[in-house]
């Protein structure tokens, strides 16, 4: 795997031409949905209907194991813009922290859009971008309809005037759905209520889902009215976007787009409940991931293991531009086939910081597809966040008895060892932590060399504990 761009002193990029003319250049839509998880149908879920999504899944490759860089948004879109993890481009936790999270400056002139540019594309973004600062990011037209609002049908109707505008320059648009993220309640008056999640905006989804239509997560197994009121809103959002994408893709159809736009739709991490999102647990790290590169790649669901780390890349690669030396992603091309030929990583891996300004609990997370190990780099020093956007579930799992296992799971969610260790084939909530088993003993002992390579290959900084003080001083509000 190449090194990456940036550890403490400036490393030079070499940036290649472009080897294909405008004509060439191939349309990319990149799709995201906040906090969407694998609630889908084409993913197995039993209650999301997702009609849309599941035909564009059909007509992609559709990856069974795709990783998002760190399960925070800014961290996330962070490596979407720079084929770098967080640990290599800076944005280490959320750009609205107001602690000076951002990427890197040496990295400006690769951003995503700006080196699209450089190649003659025209850029567009519609609803949030979310990684600082900003104003570095050029981008011929920007819209910040979906950022708070769900107005779903009013983004599409912008990519339509964006796709139209365009006329025959290459177009790059990143279409950013707000839906299934949180919203919270405004009190009268002034002030913030609690949060929920908009069961219907706009008449969209025409039906929706009550508490008797869901069942409470697998991966928290806390069957309490008020998290199911939770989760079937979550799932009402969730329909919401599928009606989305189905207006999107009719668009491209309408306007003869659909054979020349590379199109990739993933979530920015999993659902915001405790478990799940800032969590390094699959709830948390796995997205639904399609692809489809008109003339390259062939429908069928995959089982590499890929992540947003690979989407700067591809795009780069779809876009004619050779890739920089340096960068922790790859392209997809290879594995865009069914072919098992294409030789690929065995291993994934993803991490954590921060989330907000605190509490900074670094994490690192690899898996092979079957073993997944964690590694918490702060265990036993601090405690992690017990939970994210007003989940109540670890309250309701302090009513468990002691030896219940999702008790047990929760405040190992609060109180981590230093090593976890999972089976997600006999175990895919993470239940079970097998760390201490000398039965899979070889088995943690290979993911451990094997992240440790990965830490040394992409130049991670935060296997130096002093370095950690160090960012935690600068970044932490409670440190200051």
């Amino acid at each position: 795997m190449a090194r990456c761009f940036f550890r403490v002193a400036m490393i030079t990029l070499v940036v290649f031409p472009s080897v294909c003319s405008a004509s060439e250049q191939i349309n990319i839509l990149l799709i995201t949905a906040d906090d969407l998880g694998v609630q889908l149908s084409c993913y197995g879920d039993p209650i999301a209907q997702t009609p849309h999504i599941d035909q564009l899944a059909q007509q992609s490759v559709q990856y069974r194991t795709a990783y998002v860089s760190q399960a925070s948004c800014s961290p996330s879109r962070s490596t979407m813009f720079t084929g770098l993890y967080p640990h290599g481009n800076g944005q280490y936790g959320l750009a609205n922290a107001n602690v000076g999270f951002q990427v890197h400056p040496e990295l400006f002139d690769h951003l995503l859009p700006n080196r699209l540019k450089q190649v003659g594309y025209r850029t567009g973004i519609i609803g949030k971008l979310h990684v600082n600062p900003e104003k570095q990011f050029q981008f011929d037209m920007r819209t910040g309809d979906g950022f708070g609002g769900r107005q779903v049908k009013r983004q599409v109707q912008h990519a339509r005037e964006f796709i139209t505008q365009s006329n025959d320059q290459p177009w790059f648009l990143m279409f950013n759905l707000f839906d299934p993220h949180v919203a919270r309640e405004r009190k009268p008056g002034g002030g913030q209520g609690p949060q929920y999640f908009p069961d219907q905006v706009e008449g969209l989804p025409k039906k929706v889902l009550t508490a008797e239509d869901v069942p409470a997560w697998p991966w928290q197994q806390i069957d309490a009215p008020e998290q199911r009121t939770k989760i079937a809103g979550y799932y009402n959002c969730v329909h919401r976007i599928d009606a989305a994408i189905g207006m999107l893709m009719q668009v491209l159809h309408e306007t003869n787009q659909w054979d020349k736009t590379l199109i990739i739709f993933l979530g920015d991490h999993g659902p915001p409940f405790a478990r799940g999102k800032t969590t390094c647990y699959e709830a948390g790290l796995r997205v639904p991931f399609l692809v489809r590169w008109p003339g390259v790649s062939q429908p069928h669901r995959s089982q590499r293991l890929v992540g947003s780390i690979d989407i700067y890349p591809t795009i780069l690669d779809a876009a004619g531009v050779e890739l920089p030396q340096r960068l922790h992603g790859r392209s997809l091309r290879p594995v865009l086939t069914d072919s098992s030929s294409a030789k690929w990583r065995s291993t994934l891996v993803a991490e954590f910081h921060y989330h907000g300004a605190s509490p900074f609990f670094p994490r690192r997370a690899i898996t092979d597809g079957r073993f997944k190990l964690i590694r918490n780099l702060r265990a036993g020093m601090l405690s992690a966040s017990a939970s994210v956007d007003g989940d109540q579930a670890p309250a309701f799992a302090k009513q468990l008895a002691a030896d219940h296992p999702a008790r047990k799971a929760m405040e190992r969610l609060q109180n981590p060892p230093e090593w976890e260790l999972y089976d997600l084939n006999e175990d895919p909530i993470e239940f079970i932590n097998l760390s201490n088993d000398p039965a899979y003993a070889k088995q943690k002992q290979r993911l451990q060399k094997a992240l440790a390579q990965w830490q040394t290959q992409t130049e991670d900084p935060f296997t130096d504990a002093e370095f950690r003080r160090t960012i935690e001083k600068k970044y932490s509000k409670s440190t200051r």
